[in-house]
C-alpha cells in the first residue's frame, strides 16, 4: 500500500475485526485514523494496541452508535466542526445473523445497521469529502449479497417472520446498491470523489458470534478454512487507496467464488446491478433517515 501521509481518515468499527486491520494498516502508512466505534472504552483498547505495534499515523476514538441516526448525526457533526478534509471513510462496521431485533428508529437491526447507518453518515460527511481532491468512500458488503433478488420494502421493520441470514444478505445487497448509486451520482457532478464497495471472503473475525456453533463449523468446513483478518481486510484496503481501484466498481478476493485470495474486481448480482432499484433505496433511505445528499 502507498504511503498515506497526511490523509484522514475514518473507520466504522474500527475496534475488532477487519476494521480494525483497516485502521492499523492507515496509521501504519502514515494517515489520521479516526476509530469510530460504539464502545469508546474499546476504541481506546484497540488505539493501544495499535500504537504498540507502531505506525507513521496517528490515531483518535470517536463514539458512533450506528443503530441510532442521531448518535451519526451527532458524530458527523463533531467532524465538520473538527476538520477541514475527510480522505476517506470505510463504512466497515457491521452485524450478522444477531437474535431478532430493531434499531432505536425503529428498523431491523442488520439493515438498520449496517446500511441505514452508514448512507446517514455519508451523507452527512458529504460536505467534507466532496472538497477534498481524490477522497473516496469504501462500503463494505458481502457474497450474501447473491443469495437475494432484491429488496422487500415491506420488510424493512420486522414486518414479516424473521430470517436473519435473508435479512443479512439484503443489508449487503443495500451497501451494493448505494455505493453504486452514490458513483453515478457523483459522476453527474464532476467531483473527483470515488464511491466503491469491497467485500472480505471467508475471513476469521466476530463478525460470525451470533451463529450457532455447529453452523459455524459447519460453513468452516464448506469453505475449507477461514482467511486470516488481515487478509480480509486487503480488499477493502485497495479499493480505498489503490491507482487502480475505481469507483463503481465491487472488489473481493481473487480465488474460487470468491471465497478467498487477493484483492481483484468482484462480480455484482444482477440485482445489485439494477439501477432502478437503486434509485428506489436511495429514495426510501433519504426518507428513513432524514439526510439528503447536496452535491
Amino acid at each position: 500500500m502507498s504511503a498515506q501521509t497526511g490523509k484522514i481518515a475514518i473507520v466504522t468499527g474500527a475496534n475488532t475485526g477487519i476494521g480494525y486491520e483497516i485502521a492499523l494498516a492507515l496509521y501504519r502508512a502514515g494517515a489520521h485514523v479516526i476509530m469510530a466505534c460504539r464502545d469508546l472504552a474499546k476504541a481506546e483498547e484497540a488505539t493501544q494496541r495499535m500504537k504498540q505495534e507502531g505506525g507513521a499515523g496517528t490515531l483518535e476514538g470517536a463514539l458512533i452508535d450506528l443503530s441510532r441516526l442521531d448518535s451519526v448525526r451527532s458524530f458527523a457533526h463533531l467532524l465538520l466542526e473538527r476538520y477541514e478534509n475527510l480522505d476517506l471513510l470505510i463504512n466497515n462496521a457491521g452485524i450478522m445473523v444477531p437474535p431478532a431485533g430493531k434499531t432505536v428508529d425503529g428498523f431491523e437491526l442488520q439493515f438498520g445497521i449496517n446500511f441505514l447507518g452508514h448512507f446517514a453518515l455519508t451523507g452527512h460527511l458529504l460536505p467534507l469529502l466532496s472538497k477534498t481532491n481524490g477522497a473516496r468512500v469504501v462500503t463494505l458488503s458481502s457474497g450474501a449479497h447473491h443469495l437475494v433478488n432484491g429488496i422487500d420494502y415491506e420488510n424493512l421493520r420486522l414486518e414479516k417472520p424473521y430470517d436473519a441470514q435473508r435479512e443479512y444478505a439484503v443489508s449487503k445487497l443495500a451497501n451494493i446498491l448505494f455505493s453504486i448509486e452514490l458513483q453515478r451520482r457523483i459522476e453527474q457532478t464532476g467531483m473527483s470523489l470515488i464511491s466503491n464497495a469491497a467485500h472480505p471472503g471467508v475471513t476469521d473475525s466476530n463478525l460470525s458470534r451470533y451463529m450457532p456453533a455447529d453452523v459455524y463449523e459447519t460453513a468452516v468446513k464448506q469453505f475449507n478454512g477461514l482467511m486470516p483478518t488481515w487478509q480480509g481486510a486487503l480488499p477493502a484496503l485497495y479499493a480505498a487507496t489503490s491507482p487502480a481501484a475505481q469507483g463503481g466498481l465491487y472488489y473481493g478476493p481473487d480465488g474460487e467464488d470468491g471465497l478467498h485470495g487477493y484483492p481483484a474486481e468482484a462480480q455484482v448480482s444482477s440485482a445489485a446491478a439494477d439501477e432502478a432499484e437503486a434509485a428506489k433505496l436511495w429514495r426510501y433511505a433519504e426518507t428513513a433517515t432524514g439526510v439528503s445528499y447536496s452535491f
